[in-house]
């Protein structure tokens, strides 16, 4: 059961990197909207087409747009926190618990 364990571990340390850069992602989008940037900066549509397909989402989902501030940002900041806290120490505890 040990290698089970051992994966499980692998995996949720993997989410958790993963979770954690997408945040950054997610806040660097967020930064860069404050300056009206370039559309042709390679840079700048990276962030929107790996950003844009889960902040529409929200946005469809829940209009958050109050006095042109658009809120899906905080939202999706705030659901990838929770995923952290929930899912991946889970699986970790998960683990411990076949180890």
């Amino acid at each position: 059961m040990f290698v089970l364990a051992n994966f499980l571990v692998a995996v949720a340390k993997v989410l958790d990197i993963a979770l954690t850069l997408y945040m950054w992602i997610i806040i660097a989008r967020a930064v860069i909207s404050w300056v009206n940037p370039d559309p042709y900066n390679p840079i700048v549509r990276f962030l929107n087409s790996v950003t844009e397909p889960v902040l529409y989402y929200i946005r469809r989902r829940l209009p958050l747009n109050f006095g042109g501030m658009d809120f899906s940002p905080i939202l999706v900041i705030l659901a990838i926190i929770f995923i952290q806290a929930f899912l991946v120490q889970s699986l970790i505890q998960l683990a411990r618990y076949l180890g």
